[in-house]
């Protein structure tokens, strides 16, 4: 699953660093850092993430996705291509 996050939207609110620590991890009080390709393991807790973010910054490319092409789980022959897609409440995400 390949995550996207709009950091001019992004608050620095932290929901989604305590939910998904291993993936969004706060850089001082303003500055966010994530892993942009997040494992399969992790996708539960990146879910979680992403639907508590106050302001829908975090986009997941195809969420249902074993991983990017070579990477491991990935299904072969796969082009790990797909569309990002808001998740959170409503369109307010879509631009």
């Amino acid at each position: 699953m390949r995550l996207v996050v709009d950091l001019n939207r992004c608050q620095g609110y932290a929901q989604c660093a305590f939910l998904a620590p291993d993936v969004f991890v706060m850089h001082g009080e303003e500055s966010l850092l994530y892993n942009p390709h997040a494992e399969r393991a992790q996708r539960d807790q990146v879910m979680r993430a992403v639907a508590a973010c106050p302001v829908q910054a975090i986009l997941v490319d195809d969420p249902d996705d074993l991983g990017a092409p070579g990477a491991p789980g990935a299904p072969e022959g796969e082009s790990g291509t797909g569309s990002a897609v808001p998740v959170g409440e409503g369109l307010s995400g879509v631009r």
